[in-house]
């Protein structure tokens, strides 16, 4: 009630309960919620995102036809046929988003590696990466259906933990930094001299 200025974020709102709706619907349409003992807060002010994996997997067939319009009709589809019609018609706006494809990962990869360099770097080992390790990360990691979800894993299973152990077993100690590059089966980790 003391900070007007909101977003609120409803993450795969299909799963909520039914009041959810009629509390969302008082949200929507009149841009307050009352409590039960007549307290208002107002959400006039208010940017309420809501998501959904309704069409995740008419998405993925029709990503790979080029379809859109097919698709933009399988999604309307399915939110009628999961969400009452009052409910639909005080969205203003249903965003579509197509799936990841590989080349979308690199700069995900990066990022990641980013802050893995980040925290070597406050224990003065530069982490130097080389740019095929990049490609063999996004395109190792790409799931269509899962989108970046699995590159966070291959990246703790396959870098992270592995440079880990090795930096507890000391194989850095008085070196300038350690260098990633890759080599059949998986990723090289060496000291910078």
């Amino acid at each position: 009630r003391s900070r007007p200025y909101a977003v609120v974020l409803l993450d795969e709102v299909e799963k909520a309960h039914p009041e959810v709706f009629n509390l969302l619907l008082q949200v929507l349409d009149d841009g307050r919620l009352s409590d039960s003992q007549g307290r208002s807060v107002d959400f006039r002010h208010t940017v309420v995102v809501m998501t959904s994996n309704l069409a995740s997997r008419a998405i993925l067939s029709h990503a790979r036809d080029g379809d859109t319009a097919a698709l933009e009709a399988e999604i309307d589809r399915s939110l009628a046929a999961q969400f009452r019609p009052e409910f639909l018609n005080r969205i203003d706006e249903v965003i579509r988003f197509r799936p990841l494809q590989p080349e979308d990962l690199v700069p995900i990869v990066r990022l990641q590696l980013a802050e893995l360099a980040a925290l070597l770097a406050e224990q003065e080992l530069p982490l130097q990466v080389d740019e095929d390790v990049v490609q063999w990360l996004a395109t190792e990691s790409y799931d269509p259906e899962y989108g970046a979800r699995p590159l966070r894993r291959l990246l703790r299973r396959r870098l992270e933990n592995p440079l880990a152990t090795e930096l507890l077993e000391e194989r850095y100690q008085g070196a300038a930094g350690v260098h990633v590059s890759l080599e059949e089966g998986g990723l090289r980790f060496s000291p910078v001299l």
